[in-house]
């Protein structure tokens, strides 16, 4: 249909110009200017469209119910455009006009005038290049519907051309890709429905029913609602129903009946009060009262519901509306307004709305006006002699935004004519000049708008084109001979993630005795439990009683032994405070004392010849890992948090690696010198030297903390609240995370183990008076033995013994260690002090 009603031109080689195919006569406002904003409005509530008729003559279209707010909503526009062309410090010598249209609450209209605006409405103009004319518009104000927009933007932003919506809320509109050349000044339904929904938390409503528009508003504003609903606030809805385009008396009934037999006492509408004055109809037919209507953006602050006949219904609504500002001289400006002798097009809107106001027609009236004694219209009425909601300006919300829009539009080309040659943002630093202008070079000045208006908010705009969000939270009040929509609150974007909600609810006005409820079912009572009714919500629920034991369903509690009573779960985990916590930790700090005297004693009497003996290096790095080995136990005692249970693995790990890796490389150079002792052996000792020691043991090191960080990385241990074991207690533990991690530490640690437990036991019984491998043979075959036996220990423990287990295999294997290497040697430095001697060691000068 669009492509039917499209402006078609043809061009002609003798004349030289380009003529429209057809035209739309559209209801309008023009003022000529240096430079041209379009506007696009709803200026009458609905249209007749007449039958398409292929001729050249203009289609001729019939905009009925004329809509006061709506022309106010132009008026601010130009309204701003005057005051701007008043302004020297904005646009100095440049007098900005404007082209605005009426898009009579149709879509088709809406998208033909956004094309007008586009395109141009001349009827013929010369392909020279001096075009005839009024200039093309640099910037669109509107369109108020998201339906319309979208459909105007999907062309328009082919071109880059700039749209800036003061009422389109429609989340889709932000998809930059789509969009790139869209902007708007007010808050999208993303943000809309944050703003609903919290209300909702705090009253506690979990029980709602939801319509919505039969448009993309409502399409896309009720699947985002539905999604978040059970996450923000773990609600859920009644009945989710589409309301219909014009009067539909059989969909509106049965929605309505729906309405009336659901429990749900607080209905969500996002819609047009086009939509809502059908709906509404039908509610007081139906006399549906008692419940609580929450208004959306789009319909809160219509004065059409503002009526006695609506308020028993509508009283103590709930709803948010867009931000009110001031604008200061807007209200003597209107009063100015008269119609005059322009073509008819061009004044359109004007005398229209001096015929609505004055109930008069401007000559020649239509016969059966005259016949029925209709009043003829001057022109010179006073509008101070009529009361309409034309001039009352005390609650300006989408005049607010149309002046930020237009505003908005006019920063960014003033900043554009300010731009210096050489310094400009465009190619080798180039400006752009008015009369070239590209519409994308306007684009590039308006996402960097940032101005204050006077009435004290900052405009600027986001990366998808959104302003900074903002509503207030309103309250429709009934009282006596008046009604009134009141302001209780409000809701605003602080930070990036950061919303906050304020309500005043000594403010509310509500249609019933107190704050109401709205839930499907009630919380139930202590001694039962949550049963879902099948078929239904999971709000829905019946309360049945509990298993013996049980009168909660949540985790953290238990019940008393009356079954009376919530009371808190034990909590249990290897704690410093009981015995055996108590127990374990004194064993781990004795172990590392007994570690430091040791590791005092070698250095004391490091020159001697027990000490030197086999690389006394790998006898201090031994002492050092096996003081870590006892110190990584207190890892495990305490309650386990996320970084407690990442270290204990893997700082156990890699000491014990640490330790077994420096015996081992003492076993190899053992069996070394050995066999360098033999004839032709002595090469052997060249691949172990002290720098290949160091280089072996932080390479088999390496390894492990390897395996430790890909464990972490990939599956990392996690603290976990385990009420598998008891019912009436929660074990805290440690989640290994991945077994497969926990198996390859301890396998590594054992495959070492057993190779310096092989290589020992062949070096035991070598000739030397003090042989370091038997103790390292005797060491080895403790740990093994002490490892083997926690794998089936710690396996069948639960709960907190579970660490306890591998605290004593940790403890355990360690003292082993640290008596079976040291012991002797400690022996021989302290008590024997004798045979500390070279020959002592190499088994001469003993004496028996």
């Amino acid at each position: 249909m669009f492509l039917l009603l499209f402006f078609l031109s043809y061009s002609s080689s003798i004349h030289s110009s380009c003529k429209l195919g057809r035209q739309f006569q559209l209801n309008a406002l023009h003022m000529p200017g240096d430079v041209t904003l379009g506007g696009l409005f709803e200026v009458h509530f609905t249209s007749v469209f007449p039958e398409l008729i292929f001729t050249s003559e203009p289609t001729k279209i019939s905009c009925q119910g004329f809509d006061p707010l709506g022309f106010r909503h132009a008026m601010t526009m130009a309204f701003a455009i005057h005051e701007i062309n008043k302004n020297p410090n904005l646009l100095p010598n440049l007098t900005l006009g404007y082209s605005l249209y009426d898009n009579c609450a149709t879509l088709v209209i809406g998208f033909s005038a956004a094309m007008s605006l586009f395109n141009g409405q001349d009827e013929e103009f010369m392909l020279q290049e001096n075009c005839s004319g009024r200039p093309p518009v640099l910037g669109i104000v509107g369109d108020p519907f998201s339906t319309f927009t979208i459909a105007a933007s999907d062309v328009i932003s082919l071109f880059r051309l700039p749209i800036v919506s003061y009422y389109a809320t429609c989340l889709c509109l932000s998809d930059r890709k789509r969009f790139p050349s869209f902007f708007r000044t007010i808050p999208s339904d993303a943000f809309q429905v944050h703003a609903m929904l919290q209300i909702l938390k705090h009253f506690s409503w979990t029980w709602v029913g939801l319509l919505f528009s039969d448009d993309d508003y409502g399409h896309h504003v009720a699947q985002s609602f539905q999604s978040e609903l059970h996450h923000s606030v773990g609600g859920c809805l009644a009945y989710l129903e589409m309301l219909p385009w014009g009067d539909n008396p059989v969909e509106l009934k049965r929605i309505v009946g729906l309405m009336k037999k659901s429990t749900a006492r607080v209905v969500i509408v996002f819609a047009h009060q086009i939509h809502m004055i059908h709906l509404l109809e039908e509610v007081v037919n139906q006399n549906v009262t008692g419940l609580q209507w929450m208004a959306s953006e789009a319909w809160t602050s219509a004065n059409v519901f503002e009526t006695p006949r609506f308020m028993p219904y509508l009283g103590g609504t709930l709803g948010i509306a867009i931000r009110r500002g001031e604008i200061s001289g807007l209200r003597d400006f209107l009063l100015r307004i008269r119609p005059h002798d322009k073509n008819d097009n061009e004044n359109s809107m004007v005398k229209q709305f001096w015929e609505h106001t004055f109930q008069c027609r401007f000559a020649p009236p239509p016969a059966e006006w005259m016949e029925a004694g209709g009043a003829l219209c001057s022109g010179e009425e006073d509008l101070q002699t009529v009361e309409t909601t034309f001039l009352d300006v005390s609650n300006l919300r989408p005049e607010y935004n149309i002046y930020k829009a237009v505003y908005a539009l006019v920063y960014a080309l003033d900043q554009m004519l300010r731009c210096e040659p050489g310094r400009g943002p465009f190619s080798e630093h180039s400006c752009a000049s008015l009369q070239q202008l590209e519409p994308w070079q306007l684009i590039h000045y308006l996402e960097k708008v940032n101005f204050t208006t006077s009435f004290g908010d900052q405009v600027s705009f986001d990366k998808n084109g959104d302003a900074l969000p903002i509503y207030d939270v309103m309250n429709w009040v009934w009282l006596p001979g008046k009604i009134e929509v009141q302001n209780v609150g409000f809701f605003k974007k602080t930070t990036l993630n950061d919303e906050e909600l304020v309500i005043d609810e000594d403010k509310i006005f509500w249609n019933f005795d107190k704050v109401p409820r709205s839930v499907c079912s009630e919380s139930c009572p202590p001694g039962t439990r949550m049963v879902r009714r099948k078929g239904q919500p999971l709000c829905c629920f019946d309360c049945v009683p509990c298993s013996e034991g049980k009168i909660t369903n949540q985790t953290d509690f238990w019940s008393s032994k009356q079954n009376d009573l919530c009371v808190p779960k034990k909590i249990e985990f290897l704690s410093y405070n009981d015995p055996l916590g108590i127990c374990l930790t004194t064993a781990s700090l004795l172990g590392t004392f007994i570690c430091s005297i040791v590791f005092a004693i070698f250095i004391y009497h490091r020159s001697t010849p027990v000490v030197r003996a086999n690389n006394s290096e790998l006898s201090f790095l031994i002492l050092v890992s096996l003081k870590l080995c006892f110190l990584c136990s207190l890892l495990f005692i305490g309650q386990p948090q996320l970084w407690t249970c990442q270290l204990r693995h893997a700082v156990f790990g890699i000491s014990f690696v640490l330790c077994v890796s420096c015996i081992l490389v003492k076993t190899m150079v053992v069996l070394a010198v050995f066999s360098s002792s033999k004839p032709g052996g002595g090469s052997k000792l060249k691949w172990f030297g002290s720098v290949q020691q160091r280089g072996t043991v932080l390479a088999l090191t390496c390894v492990q903390a390897v395996v430790c960080t890909v464990w972490i990385i990939s599956a990392s241990p996690t603290p976990h609240a385990n009420t598998r074991y008891h019912n009436d207690k929660i074990i805290y533990e440690c989640v290994v995370g991945s077994t497969a991690g926990f198996a390859v530490l301890l396998g590594y640690i054992s495959l070492l183990a057993i190779i310096s437990f092989l290589l020992a036991f062949l070096a035991r019984n070598l000739p030397d008076n003090f042989n370091e491998a038997k103790f390292i043979t005797f060491s080895m075959l403790i740990f093994c033995a002490v490892w083997v036996a926690f794998v089936p220990a710690y396996v069948n423990s639960p709960g907190k013994y579970a660490d306890a287990v591998e605290v004593f295999a940790i403890l355990a294997s360690s003292f082993g260690l640290l008596v079976a290497l040291f012991g002797p040697k400690c022996y021989i430095i302290l008590l024997k002090p004798e045979k500390n001697t070279r020959k002592a060691i190499m088994g001469r000068d003993i004496k028996r």
